[in-house]
């Protein structure tokens, strides 16, 4: 994809979301799954999403999938509190309003954080694990609104089972074909309980869910190392829901720390524009934190984070770093350092760096290698037999110093904080690390392209099967192993993954445009980047089309 000659740059007013016409769409416009399904509840990795101007986040979707929610727990005996978090999308505090007038309604316990204030994803995981720690018998779970990084017109919302991690496969298939009927029914069966009466119902307690978040990320991480070393940290929380969250853990701490953006502003205004020229909140993109990387000098270590704060960006004085190269120094770093035993594994997914494996192969540590998305964690972080689980997307968690769960989502502070203390302990950045394991591994260079497919098309690719390849070698290599099942867990990639000695590639169908994706990563470098790319297109174009 061609750089948008604008990237890197604030956005434009007239590219600015009217959001007085995007809330109001948002109670107007009606989906019909009759005439357009595509108007359908459709949960992909992250909830379900969309935009309440084409009629796929409107006031209906929520109703029905918070009713659905509620069945679900009915069905499934789960009668504790259920803590609801949003992040600042103008799209998210409408459909928080609506949730709670249907969770009120069927009795729901809502746990939410006082001052009508935003809860990042992995406050509102951390306080479903740790509340279930000690209550086995009343289980809680969790919602969040949030469309993650997307851009400022979507809408988003995801269900955390008890577990506390993102719902797996089951889970969301039962609650979007419930709310789908629900909606074909016309609601209903949805129980409403009038808004401004719920605020006052005894159901819901607004509660501080800082406090025990922070108080408990010395449990985590190495706090007192940081604020002894003195590392000067900037953070842009890219507008997003941990804004009030930061200055307090810099108290708390005694960090030196500074937010350099407080903002939050439901267009986003401040924000520079994505490679794509759109808005879009992407703490791994180098222009969407332009703002932060022009402040590399300023700070020892830079952490910015998208709108929910499961993902993070580091920057050090080299600039921002490449997700997977991150994951590999973190890795590497808390395997020296946390005294984990040893059976404990690493979680990848299967489109990561293989620089993580060399990194665990030097450390003797098994790598978990599953399909993307990081509910393929939840089960092992939970039960600790997952001592790190980490996406390509620049989402992690991992265990606490004594070997047990902190969280069961991707946490952008921890990932962030962590940083930082890998400079305090070591008196190297992050990045200097990742520059010794280019000296002892090589240099790999990594590229995700977008190529078209039809649903036919994508429907062929998910179905694939070893037996489809009938090539032997890839970009003068020859073939290692060819995957349709993720070899951590055995579960289906829903596409393939092709290894050689020097270079893989992967490719997976989108589950809502007309396109494949493909994950590329070779250790010789452009040209053989390049080569593995045309022929990796052409490998699946020939056995899709």
């Amino acid at each position: 994809m061609a750089i948008h000659p604008q990237a890197g740059n604030k956005v434009s007013k007239e590219l600015l979301v009217n959001v007085p016409k995007l809330v109001s769409s948002y109670y107007l416009n009606e989906p019909d799954l009759e005439a357009h399904p595509e108007h359908c509840v459709a949960f992909g990795t992250s909830g379900h999403r969309g935009c309440s101007l084409n009629f796929k986040f409107n006031e209906s979707h929520i109703l029905a999938i918070t009713q659905a929610i509620c069945d679900y727990r009915k069905n499934n005996n789960i009668y504790g509190p259920l803590f609801l978090g949003k992040d600042t999308h103008a799209l998210s505090e409408a459909a928080f309003n609506s949730a709670i007038e249907v969770l009120v309604a069927n009795e729901v316990q809502v746990i939410t954080q006082q001052n009508d204030d935003y809860t990042p994803t992995p406050v509102i995981s951390h306080a479903i694990v740790s509340h279930n720690l000690t209550n086995p018998h009343e289980l809680a779970d969790g919602i969040v609104v949030t469309p993650s990084h997307n851009p400022p017109e979507d809408g988003g919302f995801k269900y955390n089972p008890p577990n506390g991690g993102p719902a797996d496969t089951d889970v969301t298939k039962w609650i979007e074909d419930r709310a789908n009927q629900l909606l074909l029914e016309d609601l209903v069966e949805v129980e409403l309980f009038p808004f401004a009466k719920a605020r006052r119902s005894g159901f819901i307690k607004y509660e501080d869910l800082i406090t025990p978040y922070v108080e408990d990320l010395g449990n985590i991480i190495d706090m007192e190392a940081i604020a002894r070393a003195g590392v000067n940290i900037g953070v842009d929380p890219l507008g997003g829901s941990g804004v009030n969250f930061w200055p307090v853990i810099a108290k708390h701490y005694d960090l030196k720390l500074t937010v350099v953006n407080d903002v939050v502003d439901p267009s986003f205004s401040f924000m520079p524009l994505d490679k794509d020229g759109k808005v879009r909140m992407d703490c791994s993109s180098p222009f969407a934190m332009a703002n932060l990387i022009a402040l590399k000098d300023d700070y020892d270590i830079g952490i910015g984070n998208d709108p929910d704060f499961d993902r993070h960006g580091i920057v050090t004085p080299d600039g921002l770093m490449n997700p997977n190269h991150f994951l590999a120094v973190a890795i590497d770093y808390l395997i020296k350092h946390r005294g984990w035993k040893s059976s404990v594994k690493i979680g990848k997914t299967l489109v990561s760096s293989a620089m993580i494996d060399k990194v665990c192969g030097a450390n003797g540590r098994e790598v978990y290698e599953v399909p993307v998305g990081f509910k393929w964690f939840v089960d092992g972080l939970a039960a600790g037999e997952l001592a790190f689980g980490g996406e390509e997307s620049a989402g992690a968690a991992f265990l606490r110093k004594d070997g047990t769960t902190w969280c069961t989502d991707k946490d952008g502070f921890i990932m962030g904080l962590l940083a930082a203390e890998i400079l305090a302990v070591t008196g190297k950045s992050p990045s200097q690390h990742y520059q010794a394991f280019e000296q002892a591994f090589g240099a790999p260079v990594y590229k995700r392209i977008d190529a078209p497919a039809n649903t036919e098309q994508k429907t062929k690719l998910k179905a694939l099967s070893a037996d489809n390849i009938k090539v032997d070698s890839l970009a003068g290599d020859k073939i290692t192993q060819i995957l349709t099942n993720a070899p951590g867990n055995g579960a289906a990639i829903g596409g393939l993954k092709v290894v050689t000695e020097n270079g893989w590639f992967a490719a997976r169908p989108s589950g809502t445009e007309d396109i494949y994706k493909i994950y590329l990563e070779s250790f010789k470098g452009e040209a053989h980047l390049a080569e593995l790319e045309h022929e990796a297109k052409t490998l699946v174009d020939s056995v899709i089309s």
